[in-house]
C-alpha cells in the first residue's frame, strides 16, 4: 500500500479531530470477509488471566471483565497456551453481563496435528460456549498440518472465522506465505510504536481482505516505562487522549488495516483507560506522524 493510498483509506476510516459531534462516538470496524462490526479496542489475557483458585485474583479479574463489557468491549483472545486462562474465562464468562456482546477468539497451539482437534474440543469446553467465534492457529506452529481441521471446525459451525498468529516480530516471512496459501479471516500479529515491521504484513492482508489483530500494542508494558511519567502532549488532547494507553491504542487502530487490537491488563481501572480508546476521534495521517515523532524522541 503506496502513501497515497493509505492517505485515501485512512480519510476513509480515521474520524478526525473537527467533527465534533463524533466526539464520543464507539469506534468499530468492519471484518473484510463478511462485513460484521466488533470494537476496534478489545481484550487479550496472555498472562494476566493465567489465575487459579485464588479468591481475590478471581475476583479482579471478573471485575475486569465486567469493565470491558459495561465500556462496550466485545474481543476476547486466549489460548492453550495460556495456562488457565481458558478455564478462568469459562468460570467467569457466567458471571458478568455479555448478552450479545461478546466475540470469543482462541487458538490451536500444538507441534501435533492429531492433537489439535481434541484440543480445540477442550477449549470450547473449557469457556463453556457452543461455538467460537474466531479459532487461530497460535504463532503459525504446525499450521500446515492444522489448517485441514481448522477449516472443517468453520464448515461445520463449531467457529465462525480462522485466523493465523505471530508475535514479537517474529517469523513475518513464514507468515506471508501463510497469507498466500490460505482464504484466512484474520491474521493476528505484533504492532506497536516499538515495533512497526508488521506494517508490510499488515497492507498485504488488508489487500486480501483478512483482518488485523493486533497484539502486544503496549510493547509488554514497556511503552509505559519509555514515557516514564511524562505528560501527554497538550495536543493529544484533539484526539481525545486522557492517558497513555488511548494514545498508544489510537495511533494502533487508526492504521486503516486494523480490525482490532487486544491490550492485556489485570488492573480494572487500566481497563477503563484501555476502553477509552474505542472512542472517536482518531489521529488522521499528519497526527499520527506527530504521535511517533514524540514518542521516538523520548
Amino acid at each position: 500500500m503506496d502513501r497515497r493510498r493509505f492517505v485515501r483509506a485512512l480519510a476513509a476510516t480515521a474520524v478526525l479531530p473537527s467533527r465534533a459531534k463524533a466526539q464520543s462516538a464507539p469506534l468499530t470496524r468492519a471484518i473484510p470477509k463478511s462485513g460484521e462490526r466488533i470494537p476496534a479496542i478489545g481484550m487479550g489475557t496472555w498472562l494476566t488471566f493465567d489465575v487459579g483458585d485464588n479468591a481475590a485474583e478471581r475476583a479482579l479479574r471478573r471485575d475486569v471483565l465486567q469493565r470491558f463489557f459495561a465500556a462496550g468491549g466485545g474481543v476476547i483472545d486466549s489460548s492453550p497456551m495460556y495456562g488457565r486462562a481458558e478455564r478462568l474465562l469459562g468460570d467467569l464468562l457466567p458471571q458478568v453481563e455479555h448478552a450479545g456482546k461478546l466475540f470469543a477468539a482462541t487458538k490451536v497451539w500444538t507441534a501435533f496435528e492429531r492433537v489439535g482437534p481434541t484440543q480445540m474440543a477442550e477449549s470450547l469446553r473449557l469457556w463453556k460456549l457452543a461455538r467460537f467465534d474466531l479459532m487461530q492457529i497460535h504463532n503459525l506452529l504446525a499450521w500446515r498440518g492444522h489448517v485441514k481441521a481448522v477449516r472443517a471446525g468453520k464448515d461445520e459451525g463449531r467457529w465462525r472465522y480462522i485466523g493465523v498468529t505471530t508475535s514479537h516480530g517474529a517469523r513475518h516471512d513464514e507468515m506471508a506465505v501463510a497469507l498466500k496459501s490460505e482464504p484466512w479471516d484474520f491474521m493476528q500479529i505484533t504492532y506497536n510504536f516499538a515495533d512497526t515491521s508488521a506494517e508490510p504484513l499488515m497492507n498485504f492482508a488488508a489487500e486480501r481482505g483478512i483482518g488485523v489483530i493486533i497484539n502486544r500494542p503496549f510493547d509488554g508494558g514497556r511503552l509505559f516505562n519509555r514515557v516514564g511519567a511524562r505528560k501527554l502532549p497538550p495536543w493529544a488532547a484533539e484526539i481525545g487522549c486522557e492517558n497513555w494507553a488511548q494514545f498508544f491504542l489510537k495511533w494502533i487502530v487508526s492504521h486503516p488495516a486494523v480490525t482490532c487490537a487486544i491490550p492485556a491488563t489485570t488492573n480494572p481501572a487500566h481497563m477503563e483507560e484501555n476502553m477509552g480508546a474505542r472512542l472517536a476521534p482518531l489521529p488522521d495521517h499528519a497526527m499520527r506522524r506527530r504521535m511517533q515523532a514524540a514518542i521516538s524522541s523520548s
